[in-house]
């Protein structure tokens, strides 16, 4: 059984046709790449995984279980963590307070820090062990925004990975990085790998063949090939295509 899979999924804006009959169904544990030109499709295809764009026909499935059309705060209490390509942390707040945040069993006490830390200390030591598994262990009293932009990278992955998800869907992750910055995170990447499933859409092709499992190519709102990255290296169309240059 997949662990997430998409059978069918159409979504339509007015008369405009964004993704037509994709399919994809990604299994325990794998990374799952996403690639394609800009206006392919591919966010408004994330967007349907994790509730914020319910498609006109279609289904989402989370280890068997139809998610299709649920809200975003249901879907990620089902499992589903998500990253943006324009980062959402809580600026003045620290990097330990935005992962306790993220807590499920923070979010049950109203989001209220300074009670919900001070009558429970577990909080903040779960989250200084999310910051750790994220190369942040150090980092954990400093405001979001006092944090480099690798860095703030990499809280907002421990976010997503407090809520303990079955799938991370990582958007653009390496977007505004540098080559250390990227390097930083294939090498946490590798390390999540096998311990979850991710499911990533990403321009850099250097770090997406270099990492993923299997990739889909989203064109013109369809899945126009798929395959083992050596498999893409091999194919005609992404070959003849401006992806082929990174391929």
């Amino acid at each position: 059984m997949s662990m997430i899979e998409a059978a069918g999924v159409h979504v339509r804006f007015g008369d405009r046709v964004v993704l037509e009959s994709v399919d994809l169904a990604v299994a325990e544990g794998e990374f799952h790449g996403v690639m394609g030109p800009n206006g392919a499709g591919k966010t408004t295809f994330f967007n349907v995984l994790t509730g914020r764009v319910k498609p006109s026909r279609g289904r989402v499935l989370l280890g068997g279980e139809d998610v299709t059309g649920l809200s975003p705060h249901r879907i990620a209490a089902k499992g589903i963590a998500r990253s943006f390509q324009i980062m959402t942390l809580f600026d003045e707040f620290s990097a330990r307070d935005n992962v306790m945040m993220g807590l499920p069993e923070f979010r049950t006490r109203g989001f209220d820090i300074a009670n919900a830390a001070a009558g429970d200390g577990r909080f903040a030591a779960k989250a200084s062990e999310v910051l750790a598994s994220v190369g942040l262990a150090e980092r954990g009293g400093i405001r979001a925004k006092d944090l480099s932009y690798g860095d703030r990278r990499a809280l907002e992955i421990a976010v997503a990975l407090a809520q303990a998800p079955r799938v991370l869907c990582l958007d653009e992750p390496t977007s505004g990085l540098g080559s250390d910055g990227v390097q930083r995170l294939a090498t946490l990447v590798a390390r999540l790998k096998g311990k979850l499933t991710i499911v990533a859409i990403e321009h850099d092709m250097e770090f997406l063949f270099s990492l993923a499992d299997r990739i889909s190519v989203i064109h013109w709102g369809q899945v126009v090939a798929r395959g083992t990255p050596h498999e893409l290296q091999q194919n005609e169309w992404v070959r003849r295509s401006n992806l082929g240059k990174f391929a």
